[in-house]
């Protein structure tokens, strides 16, 4: 039995890892998730799901942990957490009748075989054209200040939108089930022995 750490503080993340991992730990990384000068967005959620990983993985030698990050961008600048209704009002208002493109990065790190795995997907958002009243009483019912792009795809945030395209419909969640599934496959762990654990 091989145990499984959610490098991560996410209630969303943890959902979603349950939906395929019966039984793991989460444990908060508390890495600084500031950008770098001149970082690019590639860059950026690789260094960070990896750092978290490997910052569980150094303090749990035998356990496999998963490290995820992700990042909106939008006009070539890489958006963070609104964080305040108004930046949440600033950032919709912005991507009125735009697309916003997210990667979600994600690290499988085991630190007892000095081994990782990394994978990122991309997925492009299109919204509609949002009136000022539409962009607050969103926010007045979902309250999404703690998720990059200021929406909550798997509550309200669908309304904000015209498609989305991706190739893992849980990855504008935080983590994407599809690519994840294929890691554990390559680590020879099969649905019967996450859910069974």
């Amino acid at each position: 039995m091989i145990e499984i750490i959610l490098a991560s503080s996410s209630k969303y993340r943890r959902q979603l890892l349950g939906r395929i991992c019966n039984k793991f730990k989460q444990l908060s990384p508390n890495v600084d998730e500031s950008i770098l000068n001149n970082e690019q967005p590639l860059d950026y959620v690789k260094r960070l799901s990896t750092n978290k990983a490997n910052v569980i993985a150094r303090k749990h030698p035998k356990a496999l942990v998963i490290g995820s990050d992700q990042c909106a961008i939008f006009n070539n600048q890489i958006l963070g957490k609104p964080g305040t209704r108004e930046q949440a009002i600033s950032q919709l208002s912005s991507f009125s009748g735009q697309q916003v493109t997210f990667l979600t990065g994600v690290c499988l790190a085991e630190y007892h075989t000095s081994s990782s795995h990394y994978f990122v997907d991309t997925t492009s958002v299109h919204f509609k054209k949002l009136t000022l009243e539409k962009i607050e009483e969103y926010i007045e019912i979902d309250c999404p200040l703690d998720c990059a792009g200021s929406f909550k795809v798997e509550s309200c945030g669908v309304f904000l939108f015209d498609k989305v395209v991706s190739d893992d419909p849980t990855a504008l969640q935080g983590l994407p089930l599809i690519g994840l599934a294929k890691l554990f496959e390559h680590l020879n762990l099969d649905l019967s022995d996450l859910m069974n654990q």
